[in-house]
């Protein structure tokens, strides 16, 4: 026992289950024998779930009532023949794709208890477990998984609706093994859509959507779709309020002014079309000259307009003048600006939530590069000086060495300005020790003995003094060597 679903996107076949759920199979069959379902709309598809139908209008209608059972068409006059108590079959189970179901509701004085109608639902991913129990299985799509694709593919809206309708065109039955019940009437022919399901048409199933070739229309969205993007993007580093924001309507843009036209000249020519709220000539701010363009704001959008298409191409001052309407939002940005700090101040906070955020001042900033803390570097120096300098003997003089400062501290005063300036010395190339510099270091932290000093100098000149002898023993015995030469020569 099959049907066949002839949808706008294609042929669906459904197999029916009828020995485990007999009613809602005769149901199903008996609707689709007289045409009940010709064109009713898919109205709810919730993509990798389940897409539900079988309301002859849609639920978005006002003049749609749900959908009927079989009983309910033939006799309308017995409401509680509308809905019918559909079977549960416990190893009927949503464990495939394409699972046939119909949607059921509780009743309202027992949740327990569920009804149906007409209503049908079909799965559109396997293992739908949590319809189990709500939604009660009576077939499976045997052919057509590549309509159930397209359907779940489908550009729907936030209520599931698709933009584009999928219909149900018409409905075949292909095996019908109940008998038909008293009053059905089977139509000869498929009924043409009712005036009450034309009304629900958003998009036609047979409608063709043909591009835009205009290339100036082609030309123009480009354009709008920049401008969004655009503006998003100021919104978002903060320089408009929003995206959408439009220039104020009561204010008009004068531009071509002679450099002599002052504030008040213009507020007195503009002030006969209505109330000025302000006047102002754009000027240089180094040189307080006229930049020969000014806004004018009106207290009345009326007002405006009327001085836009009075006063353009006007002569003032010996110069015509160009008038249009403002397209600044400068004004309305400053005060969106002033509100968000004014509550970013209220909160406790600087700027993003920061106390006492201020404008940190580039390295490179000014002709060149800056020494930082002068006073505090010298100080510091100062104060390493002190602490590596001996104390002064019995004559009064330090034993430091003569005309140089201790390396410690940053060496001579040259070498200590330009690291200063350029980088910091703790970087600098490691270097082997020797014993001066390790001497150089006890000075510094006062660790060296004038002793241990004199012994050391002491040392080191006994051992030039021995080998400038050896030299010259060695020198005296060549030249006795010439001399014995020479004699013997002669």
């Amino acid at each position: 026992m099959s049907v066949l679903l002839e949808t706008s996107l294609g042929d669906i076949t459904v197999d029916l289950l009828v020995d485990d759920a007999p009613k809602c199979c005769e149901n199903f069959l008996k609707l689709c024998k007289i045409k009940y379902y010709n064109f009713a709309p898919v109205h709810s598809v919730q993509p990798n779930f389940s897409f539900q139908t079988g309301d002859p209008v849609g639920p978005g209608s006002k003049d749609s009532d749900g959908g009927r059972s079989i009983w309910g068409v033939l006799d309308p006059s017995q409401p509680a023949k509308k809905t019918f108590r559909p079977e549960f079959h416990p190893k009927l189970k949503h464990a495939e794709t394409g699972t046939v179901s119909l949607a059921t509701a509780p009743a309202p004085d027992d949740p327990d208890e569920r009804f149906a109608g007409s209503q049908f639902i079909v799965t559109l991913a396997p293992d739908m477990d949590y319809l189990n129990g709500k939604a009660a299985i009576f077939g499976n799509v045997v052919e057509g998984f590549d309509v159930l694709e397209k359907i779940n593919v489908a550009y729907i809206d936030d209520d599931g609706r698709p933009l584009k309708d999928i219909r149900i065109l018409h409905t075949v039955v292909l095996d019908d093994p109940f008998p038909d019940p008293e009053g059905l009437v089977e139509p000869p022919a498929s009924p043409l859509p009712s005036a009450t399901q034309l009304a629900t048409v958003r998009i036609a199933h047979d409608e063709t959507l043909a591009e835009e070739k205009d290339p100036e229309a082609l030309e123009r969205v480009r354009r709008e779709r920049e401008a969004r993007a655009q503006a998003l993007t100021l919104e978002m580093v903060g320089d408009l309020p929003f995206a959408e924001v439009a220039p104020p309507e009561n204010v008009l843009f004068v531009c071509k002014l002679n450099p002599v036209t002052q504030d008040e000249d213009l507020e007195l020519i503009f002030s006969r079309f209505g109330k000025i709220l302000s006047c102002e000539v754009i000027r240089d701010k180094r040189t307080g000259d006229s930049l020969q363009y000014a806004f004018i704001e009106f207290a009345e959008q009326p007002d405006c307009e009327r001085a836009y298409f009075k006063m353009d191409n006007s002569l003032i001052d010996d110069s015509r003048i160009h008038v249009d309407f403002s397209q600044s939002v400068s004004k309305i940005a400053d005060t969106w600006r002033d509100a968000t700090n004014q509550r970013r101040r209220r909160d406790g906070g600087g700027f993003g939530g920061i106390e006492n955020l201020e404008r940190r001042k580039h390295y490179r900033e000014g002709p060149g590069r800056e020494r930082v803390a002068d006073s505090a570097i010298d100080k510091l120096i100062i104060e390493q000086e002190s602490k590596a300098r001996p104390p002064p003997d019995q004559n009064g003089t330090s034993e430091r060495p003569r005309d140089r400062e201790p390396r410690r501290d940053g060496g001579d005063s040259r070498r200590r300005e330009r690291r200063g300036e350029y980088h910091d010395d703790r970087w600098r190339r490691d270097r082997s020790r020797s014993p001066r510099r390790d001497r150089r270091d006890r000075v510094a932290d006062g660790r060296y003995e004038p002793s241990e000093r004199k012994r050391d100098r002491s040392r080191s000149r006994d051992r030039y003094r021995e080998r400038d002898d050896k030299r010259r023993d060695r020198s005296r015995d060549r030249f006795k060597k010439d001399d014995k030469y020479v004699r013997r020569r002669d």
